[in-house]
């Protein structure tokens, strides 16, 4: 008898649900360099100071705290499209008026203005993240979360080829406060998107209370998993990626000091490094559809730390072109294929119900681990060397694996702390 299990995850990729899924990640991803090389680059052309430049990265603070107003968007109901997409609606509008409103400033003569415009959009954008991520938990089944997270990634990265490419070949044409309303426009897709998908079904009631909207997602997830459970998830939520997190972290300043020029850093790594996560991102969607939640996360686990030995081996042997291609095509493909697999296990363990806070909190717990688990690298570096260095990020894989056997059983397709997911949607493109 043939397996049912391949056909099966070509027809989640067909679904008209991750056509809205692809559209919605563009529509997320958008915003990211709104805030950041795009203003970087404006002031600099502008001869803004550098230290004010660099001031200037505080504006992204609000996607740091997303699960402080994340209740809000499982409590609250718009009264058009649904409690998902009418709070897209909501979002990309604002993020539209905030986008072209940067237009009306001039860095040279307006700086506090111009940053309290940036918050604003970086805030704007926060809050559509809380309900895109809210959003995509709810539509999918677990069958479909896999190649639905695959997919999302592809969006987010196309998105941000659109900003980092388009938006600087717009700037020598035009002025940057044009570049910002073609920007602003092009947030007209996630718009379109969010009339045409469809809205999940949500067959328990929304949180009655802001109270209720706070609490309950804590207290739903410490009973579904169990209190000792519970914490073994999160502290796995905090390592799983500190492997893949050290090296990438890092991996610009040793290309560099290893001898390799900033045109062939950028090539490689802007170049055959993003096609190589997205190529893994869309494969780790179709290996999640394929072999389920769990041994995803177990392979993935251990092919992440593999990962760490190109360039530890490029810091034995020197500067080696083709080592280097390698080494990059090698992590970032994985960094892709992981990713995906995460981002489906995170879906996986937040409840229909409170999806909006309790992913803002497992991803502010993943944020955590990029921000702050990963800032000691470079005195890391420094200390050890590079080769002792990209052993011991092959190791931080290892603390997370060893969480698994306790919510990830390998012989098991779904985390046994895995909430309820049907994929129920009506409206937009028709029933689910």
């Amino acid at each position: 008898m043939s397996d049912p299990r391949p056909p099966s995850v070509l027809r989640a990729f067909g679904q008209p649900k991750m056509a809205a899924l692809l559209f919605l990640g563009f529509a997320s991803g958008l915003p990211l360099y709104f805030t950041d090389k795009m203003l970087q680059a404006w002031m600099t052309v502008e001869g803004v100071s550098l230290s004010t430049i660099g001031a200037f990265s505080l504006v992204g603070l609000p996607a740091t705290f997303k699960f402080v107003w994340a209740p809000l968007l499982d409590r609250y109901v718009p009264p058009f499209l649904g409690r998902r997409r009418g709070w897209l609606l909501v979002t990309q509008v604002l993020i539209i008026a905030a986008t072209a409103a940067m237009a009306l400033h001039d860095p040279r003569t307006g700086l506090k203005a111009l940053a309290v415009n940036a918050v604003l959009i970086a805030f704007f954008s926060a809050s559509q993240d809380i309900v895109g991520d809210a959003y995509r938990t709810d539509v999918l089944d677990e069958r479909e979360m896999g190649p639905g997270a695959s997919v999302w990634v592809l969006g987010y990265r196309i998105a941000m080829l659109a900003t980092g490419a388009l938006a600087f070949i717009l700037a020598d044409r035009m002025s940057w406060r044009a570049v910002y309303v073609a920007m602003a426009a092009l947030m007209l897709i996630g718009v379109a998107t969010t009339f045409l998908a469809p809205e999940p079904v949500l067959r328990d009631a929304p949180p009655r209370s802001l109270y209720e909207a706070v609490w309950l997602p804590f207290e739903e997830f410490f009973e579904r998993a169990g209190p000792g459970r519970a914490v073994v998830v999160l502290l796995f939520v905090v390592l799983y990626k500190l492997s893949d997190y050290l090296a990438i972290g890092m991996s610009t300043p040793f290309l560099l000091k290893t001898g390799f020029t900033q045109t062939e850093v950028g090539t490689v790594v802007g170049g055959v490094g993003l096609i190589s996560t997205i190529v893994g991102s869309v494969l780790g969607g179709a290996f999640v559809g394929r072999v389920g939640i769990n041994r995803s996360l177990w392979i993935a686990g251990v092919l992440q730390s593999l990962s760490q030995l190109g360039y530890f081996m490029l810091s034995r042997v020197g500067r080696s072109e083709p080592l280097m291609i390698v080494a990059v095509i090698a992590e970032n493909f994985v960094y892709g294929l992981v990713t995906a697999v995460f981002i489906a296990f995170l879906m996986s363990i937040c409840s229909k119900r409170f999806s909006a806070t309790q992913y803002a909190l497992l991803s502010s717990l993943m944020a955590f681990s990029r921000v702050w688990l990963v800032a000691p690298a470079g005195m890391l570096a420094e200390r050890v060397g590079w080769p002792t260095f990209f052993l011991i990020s092959l190791l931080a894989g290892v603390p997370a694996m060893l969480l698994l056997p306790f919510f990830a059983p390998w012989r098991a397709e779904v985390p046994t702390v895995a909430a309820e997911h049907s994929g129920e949607t009506v409206g937009g493109g028709g029933k689910g």
